[in-house]
């Protein structure tokens, strides 16, 4: 049995809170300097440079790439074999993410109910997702949920009839009616199986996937392939202002379902795609 204290779970959580928000990661940054490269209208092309530099800018001066610095979601992938001591590991992760907004000087945007909207005043609490694994590591992702995206979301329960063309449609209607909103170039997490709830999940754990790591099914892998290149045929381009470039990425994610069912969900990503990750 592997201890770990929560004081190092909560500096961990800070951490990732921080530099999540700060750095784009390599493969949304090599992505981006690509698209530079194949835009060839001016406006859009000068759109992707000035992301470009805005992400340069967040990370030199550590300062957060947007004002949204989202509503904390935590994937936690604990071993079997680890026992958390000094504390409750839910509050340890939440102490990670006030830590990390107050003294980062990120945007604190979680209001305690839906409905009456007080600010919590600290960005918790956190939307936390447990994985029990074998093992005596413990790996905490961190992903900032921006709302201009998160708003822009969908799910449907297709009918099993619908097929394949009837998942395709849904994905390119969620994509045309968010439009500019998401502020793309985006990434498209999809979601297919499961139960209402778990389609949902499954899109969003679909956008910590590194835009450049296809789906292991190969016809999972040339579906997300044929998507991103319908999508970046709808004119909508960086920021709404058109181009080749609306979408960085599509990521599908599968699990079995109901034979009476076919539940898709679209969970989408501005371009910033933040989420970090690190093991204890």
């Amino acid at each position: 049995m592997r201890e770990i204290d929560i004081s190092e779970i909560i500096e961990t959580v800070k951490a990732l809170s921080m530099e999540a928000n700060y750095n784009l990661s390599q493969d949304i940054h090599h992505r981006l300097e690509e698209a530079l490269e194949e835009e060839r209208l001016p406006l859009p092309k000068d759109i992707l440079a000035k992301i470009l530099e805005n992400a340069e800018i967040a990370q030199r001066e550590q300062v957060p790439m947007c004002q949204d610095t989202g509503m904390a979601c935590v994937f936690v992938e604990i071993g079997q074999e680890v026992h958390i001591t000094g504390g409750s590991l839910e509050e340890a992760i939440n102490e990670g993410i006030r830590r990390g907004y107050q003294e980062g000087y990120l945007r604190k945007s979680v209001v305690k109910d839906p409905i009456f909207r007080e600010n919590t005043k600290d960005n918790t609490p956190a939307i936390i997702y447990y994985n029990i694994k074998p093992g005596d590591k413990l790996k905490i992702i961190v992903a900032p949920k921006g709302f201009g995206s998160e708003n822009m979301s969908q799910i449907r329960m297709l009918k099993p009839s619908e097929g394949i063309e009837g998942v395709k449609d849904f994905v390119l209607k969620v994509v045309r009616e968010a439009g500019s909103n998401p502020c793309p170039p985006i990434v498209v997490g999809v979601g297919i199986g499961g139960t209402f709830d778990k389609a949902a999940f499954l899109a969003k754990k679909a956008l910590l996937r590194p835009i450049n790591q296809r789906n292991e099914n190969h016809y999972y892998a040339d579906l997300e392939k044929e998507m991103l290149e319908t999508i970046n045929k709808t004119n909508i381009g960086p920021q709404g202002f058109g181009g080749i470039t609306t979408a960085l990425a599509v990521n599908i994610e599968t699990f079995p379902t109901h034979i009476a069912g076919l539940p898709v969900a679209v969970n989408i990503n501005c371009h910033a795609s933040r989420h970090l990750e690190r093991e204890i």
